[in-house]
């Protein structure tokens, strides 16, 4: 069982960047796909990222590809998303979570952190 929490979520303006991590415990990470998932109030859970459990492949949705990386650290346990040229719509709590299978849905992953809030202001 992996138990992810993430952690560096915060305020930043327009254009700022910010650097998500998220630290799964349990010893089946380094064979655990991860994924980066974000929520606003009254919407939908959406898919954000998703990395392989090697490093590869990675899958960015189309809202954030070329502003957002997604990487992983084994040996640290580790999943981080680098966010860049961020913008008020990035606005919402973002989630890790873990997977045995390359997916962008929700249902694919089973194990869930507590999330962590980003507000870009405008």
């Amino acid at each position: 069982q992996v138990q992810p929490v993430e952690s560096g979520g915060g305020l930043v303006q327009t254009g700022g960047s910010l650097r998500l991590s998220c630290a799964a415990s349990g010893r089946t990470f380094s064979r655990d796909v991860m994924g980066w998932f974000r929520q606003t109030p009254g919407k939908e859970r959406e898919f954000v990222a998703v990395i392989g459990w090697s490093g590869l492949p990675t899958i960015y949705a189309d809202s954030v590809r070329g502003r957002f990386t997604i990487s992983r650290d084994n040996a640290k346990n580790t999943v981080y998303l680098q966010m860049n040229s961020l913008k008020p719509e990035d606005t919402a709590v973002y989630y890790c979570a873990t997977s045995r299978t390359i997916s962008t849905t929700r249902n694919a992953y089973a194990y869930w952190g507590q999330g962590t809030q980003v507000t870009v202001s405008s």
